[in-house]
Order: C-alpha cells, then structure tokens, then sequence
C-alpha cells in the first residue's frame, strides 16, 4: 500500500502515520524524512523577524514530527537523503573547508532518537553507526536482506540479547563477499537505515 502526499509539512507526515495505524498496518516506510526538514528550512527562510528567535516556530512542529514516529504502534522505517559535509581547518594561516563524509539532509542528532542506524553505500552494502540491539555494531559490512529485517523483529519482540535472537538465517557473520546478491537492481544510493525501529538515510 502506498499513500501517496501532497506537501512535506511536519503535521501532514504525522497525519499519513496516523491514516497507516488506523488502516492496521504494522510496517511504515517513510521515505523520505528528509523532504520535510527541507520544508521546515524554507519555511523557517520565510518567517520575519529575528532567524534565532524564529527556530521557537520550527523546533516543536519537528519535535513532534519525530515523536510521532516513536510512539507508533507501527514498526517505522524512515529514509534520509546525505550530502557531502566539510569542516573548515586552518592550513598556512588560512581557513580551509575539509570533506569529513556524509552528513543526513535533517535536523543535527536526529539518529540519537532510534534505535538502528545503517549506513548504505553505492554497492548496497550496509554498516552500522548506531546500534541499540547489538546485533550490528563491529561487524563487517553486509547486505540487508529479509533475514536482516527478522532479526531486527525478534529484537523488538524479545529484547533479548543478540545471540539470543539470531535465526538461522541471519548472515552477519558473512562477509559482504560471501553473502547472496539480492537487491542488486534496486535503485538503492547512499543511505541510512534507522530504527524506532528503523530510520534510514540517503543520498539521490
């Protein structure tokens, strides 16, 4: 089922997720979270008057875009674009602007709010840079297939320890090498994958 939306507002996202849990969905997809905070951004670009004082307009209607996403009875799976970030060092007594990786097109520490975070490069090969469950953190890169997804499930229904929840087919011990190439025609990027379950993160 898709739903299809209109605008990117904060409430319309809290309203779709609304419309999904009265349908009786236990999975949402949103993709992507990113479409709204570039609204809030021209929203914000929009408003009169001092820009600080404005964020006081910004920062509850994406709070509870967020917070809506954790309460769900639903297990949600959010995607978010990235794009290049810098930093500025000096070098030879002058500022230079550094590539340090990707950054998420949203809010600064969103991904503290969920509890998997797996980052998704060109070759569809996942990595962990938050892991709340265990069952990703110091493994090697690997393709999420639906084993992946289950595992996650029986986390959620345990929250038991990882080796406890683990089936048989859960292959994080396979290198990316060794593990089956599914998805390989999915028009997949750069992205994140996050979890209140889920929250992801992308680039297109």
């Amino acid at each position: 089922n898709v739903l299809p939306i209109s605008e990117y507002s904060p409430e319309t996202y809290i309203e779709a997720v609304n419309v999904c849990e009265s349908a009786g969905m236990e999975v949402v997809i949103i993709d992507s979270i990113s479409h709204c905070w570039d609204y809030l951004l021209e929203y914000h670009a929009g408003l009169m008057g001092n820009s600080f004082v404005n964020w006081a307009k910004v920062t509850p209607r994406q709070n509870a875009f967020i917070q809506r996403i954790l309460q769900s009875r639903c297990h949600v799976i959010c995607t978010m674009r990235t794009k290049q970030d810098y930093v500025l060092n000096e070098r030879n007594g002058k500022m230079v602007p550094e590539k340090v990786g990707l950054k998420a097109v949203m809010r600064d520490g969103v991904d503290y709010e969920f509890t998997v975070v797996l980052d998704i490069d060109l070759k569809h090969h996942a990595t962990a840079s938050k892991d709340r469950t265990g069952l990703f953190m110091g493994r090697p890169e690997f393709t999420i297939t639906p084993a992946i997804g289950e595992s996650i499930l029986r986390w959620c229904n345990s929250e038991s320890r990882p080796d406890a929840v683990n089936g048989p087919g859960f292959q994080m011990s396979r290198t990316v090498e060794e593990q089956p190439k599914q998805y390989s025609n999915n028009n997949y990027q750069n992205h994140k994958y996050y979890g209140n379950d889920a929250y992801a993160q992308g680039r297109n």
